[in-house]
């Protein structure tokens, strides 16, 4: 029984530790603001969220006003400059 114990516990720091030093990348959005053009209304950016994909989308006419997850709406307006 307490090489059981031992053993989960051992288990458990591990997926705890490995969880510390991996980095997650996710995709998103960035919200795009009534001033911008062609009624963009997100702008997606792959990877994180970094001045460079920033800049990318502001390029492509996206007046940037804060980050959300991407909609899959039909009536919501997504470009993607990447």
């Amino acid at each position: 029984m307490k090489k059981l114990l031992l053993l989960s516990g051992v288990f458990a720091f591990s997926l705890a530790v490995s969880g510390l030093y991996t980095q997650s990348y996710a995709d998103g959005c960035y919200i795009c603001t009534s001033n911008s053009k062609d009624g963009i209304q997100q702008c997606k950016w792959h990877g994180s969220d970094t001045f460079d994909q920033r800049k990318k989308c502001e390029k492509a006419g996206c007046d940037v006003g804060g980050t959300t997850s991407c909609s899959s709406a039909a009536n919501v307006k997504v470009i993607d400059p990447n």
